[in-house]
């Protein structure tokens, strides 16, 4: 996996300017650090590209999300982060109007309790499960 698209008007507002944004992303990334190393973050009109090595798939896959879910950010790509091949199924969903994590632990799991799953599986992107939005992109990891 080496592109996300999201959309560019909806996220976290880290930045004013483009010229800001690798920086704010990158700082933004690194606090939460999913297992990113050596990342570089490069922007332009409103493309994100990320360099560097991730301990895992996962790991890849989270800083893709966290660097998306930012205002301003329209794709990111991940061309140039070695990791390791994935070897969990993972679906990407895209959050709509009513959404809560319960209701897609349901649509997923069967089972509206599983919620704690998608939740720790987007630990760097939700940072309280009452408080996701439209438009913001998760993984949901599949059995």
């Amino acid at each position: 996996m080496g592109l996300l698209s999201f959309a560019k008007d909806i996220g976290k507002k880290l930045f004013n300017r483009e010229e800001e944004a690798p920086d704010k992303i990158t700082a933004y990334i690194e606090e939460d650090n999913p297992g990113v190393s050596n990342l570089q973050v490069d922007v332009k009109d409103g493309v994100v590209t990320l360099a560097g090595e991730a301990e895992s798939a996962e790991a890849m896959e989270k800083a893709m999300l966290m660097a998306g879910n930012v205002a301003g950010v329209k794709e990111v790509r991940a061309d140039n982060v070695v990791a390791p091949a994935a070897t969990d199924k993972v679906e990407y969903y895209e959050i709509v109007s009513g959404d809560t994590l319960s209701a897609i632990a349901q649509k997923y799991y069967g089972k509206a309790s599983a919620y704690p799953r998608i939740f720790e599986a987007n630990r760097e992107v939700i940072k309280d499960p009452d408080k996701i939005y439209v438009g913001q992109k998760i993984r949901i990891p599949l059995d």
